[in-house]
């Protein structure tokens, strides 16, 4: 049987490379995001049936109503992966950063979660990946509204994840954590991996139905000295 996922924030980086991975693995996709131009030319190039959809989640409402009317086309999603996210560096504190960075990584994130739980609660399955960080450890002096909004997406989703096992509808909760991955968010060059390597550790944690991902799996070792790092070196390094 034909397996089917939508990903939120196709047109680029590591949500692109992802489509075109479950693409390659058989998978009819949904693409979403701002750009219908980019979602449509990266749907032409892939080898199975593609859903497009133009959504922007910090719309809350449209963009649930959208998630709603391409879950509706494509019939069935048995996976729906919410990776859309902003971080722009805010040294010096301006209100406008933060709040675009809440807007989309905060309330766009829960509102596409939430509809996605919604989505396999009626048809009795799914899984739920969401798109975290290691930064999602620790906190920053330069970057304070990324760094926290990943604590609350990788929070959320274990919120969720416990909240599943009471739903009557088999449903998967899975939190993935890249470190620096190559796209416009990357943040520095240490083990960074490619938006590709990135995907195919996605599509491992989607078929393995993991509970958790690094990306790469290496970021372990990073996100356990920073929960066990002293705060005194926490506000040296951040």
């Amino acid at each position: 049987m034909t397996e089917r996922a939508m990903v939120v924030g196709a047109s680029s980086g590591i949500g692109e490379a992802l489509v075109r991975t479950l693409a390659a693995e058989g998978y009819e996709v949904g693409l979403t995001a701002r750009s219908v131009d980019k979602l449509e030319a990266v749907a032409e190039s892939l080898p199975t049936r593609a859903y497009v959809a133009r959504m922007d989640v910090t719309e809350t409402d449209a963009a649930r109503k959208a998630f709603t009317e391409l879950a509706d086309a494509m019939g069935t999603v048995d996976v729906v992966v919410v990776n859309a996210g902003v971080g722009p560096e805010n040294p010096d504190l301006e209100w406008e950063p933060e709040r675009d960075t809440i807007d989309t990584n905060v309330r766009g994130f829960t509102a596409l979660a939430v509809a996605a739980m919604d989505q396999f609660e009626q048809q009795g399955h799914g899984q739920l990946v969401g798109v975290s960080s290691v930064a999602s450890y620790v906190g920053s002096s330069r970057v304070p509204a990324y760094y926290a909004s990943k604590a609350y997406v990788s929070n959320y989703l274990d919120g969720l994840r416990y909240k599943s096992q009471y739903l009557d509808a088999d449903i998967t909760v899975t939190t993935v954590e890249p470190g620096f991955v190559d796209t416009d968010l990357a943040g520095g060059e240490f083990w960074m991996c490619s938006p590709e390597t990135a995907a195919d550790l996605i599509h491992e944690a989607i078929a393995e139905k993991k509970r958790q991902q690094f990306v790469t799996k290496r970021w372990r070792l990073v996100a356990l000295a920073l929960t066990l790092m002293p705060d005194l070196l926490k506000r040296r390094l951040f």
